[in-house]
């Protein structure tokens, strides 16, 4: 599938316009650019994607006429999908989606409905269930925006013990136990600072820190994260603009490297990915950098497997960005700009 000199990434879209579904793209290492972009299935408004741990499945939100959910597809040796099954309910659908390590669950947080829901996975075609826990959460923030709940990320902690959902609407971080049968249980919920629509999280590799992302403040929050208990504590709060900005800007994703060193975040409105360094003793982030993202309304980014590179989607401009990453100082260098990918939201690569 992938080799040391190209990586397979995948795009996912929302399809308002000329997009079609999911694309599919090479990073040439070798040559540093992006190549081949290319359709790889047609879904409607497939805007956050997953893959498995081991390749095998790729998770995709998707919209059928009035209804949403998620669609399973298998990946082939060179990264072709292959439909297996979608389970979709009334409503808008997802704009999350996560699995977890074993691809035993598959993890959907809605948006709208201001809801998180798990769903099992068979483990002899990776198809999934129709959702067989569903918590639907209640209350409102202070910002226009915030009239009701607006769930925007479920995913598992490090250990795989809890999963963490961000509450955008509520201004919370919300824990909740997954059963073997895929029971959510709710466990701990740590409001945030009010207003300010925590957005995506990230964890640290040593599992006992975390990072969120927030939308409305542009900030990220460090956190403290006991994996005993499930329980988060805040200890950061730092901005990802600079001083003097004052035009809209909604913060997008967040991204760490795997050596815990370097955290990412993105800034839809300013255009750009904000770099921090992180403290090894405290988790702490210091501010590094600015890189102008080339586009319009970065809505994610991918650091490739690598991790001598970053992949940046821009939703406005339907672009993609290649920029390499400097493994010791963090700081990124824009190698290639304007790379057409229509309506694009969220990248992912295949491991290797």
């Amino acid at each position: 599938m992938t080799n040391n000199e190209s990586y397979i990434g995948y795009i996912g879209t929302y399809t308002k316009g000329e997009s079609k579904g999911i694309y599919t793209f090479m990073l040439n290492t070798l040559e540093r650019t992006i190549e081949d972009v290319k359709l790889a299935a047609e879904l409607s408004n497939p805007t956050y994607l997953n893959i498995t741990k081991d390749n095998r499945y790729l998770y995709a939100v998707a919209k059928e006429g009035d209804n949403g959910g998620i669609a399973a597809f298998s990946v082939g040796d060179n990264g072709e999908l292959t439909a297996i099954n979608r389970e979709v309910s009334e409503g808008a659908p997802p704009c999350h989606v996560s699995v977890d390590s074993d691809s035993k669950f598959v993890f959907g947080a809605n948006y709208h409905k201001g809801s998180v829901e798990s769903h099992l996975v068979n483990p002899e075609d990776g198809s999934i269930s129709p959702a067989v826990s569903v918590i639907k959460h209640e209350g409102r923030g202070p910002d226009p925006r915030q009239e009701k709940a607006h769930t925007h990320y479920a995913g598992l902690t490090p250990d795989e013990k809890y999963l963490a959902v961000v509450e955008l609407g509520t201004d919370a971080l919300i824990t909740y136990n997954v059963g073997d049968d895929g029971t959510l249980t709710k466990v701990k919920l740590l409001p945030l600072k009010a207003g300010s629509g925590p957005r995506h999280l990230t964890f640290h590799p040593n599992g006992k820190w975390a990072y969120v992302m927030t939308e409305f403040s542009s900030e990220v929050v460090a956190l403290n994260y006991d994996s005993e208990t499930g329980h988060f504590s805040e200890k950061q709060y730092i901005s990802t603009l600079p001083g003097d900005f004052t035009g809209n800007n909604q913060g997008s994703a967040i991204h760490i490297s795997s050596d815990g060193r370097f955290v990412y975040a993105g800034n839809r409105g300013h255009n750009s990915i904000a770099v921090f360094s992180v403290n090894g003793e405290t988790g702490e982030l210091a501010f590094i950098e600015l890189t102008s993202t080339e586009g319009d309304w970065p809505r994610d980014f991918a650091l490739d497997p690598s991790e001598k590179f970053i992949v940046a989607s821009n939703q406005e401009s339907g672009t993609l960005a290649l920029f390499a990453r400097d493994e010791d100082s963090g700081r990124l260098t824009l190698l290639q700009a304007g790379v057409k990918a229509p309506e694009a939201v969220c990248v992912k690569f295949l491991r290797f």
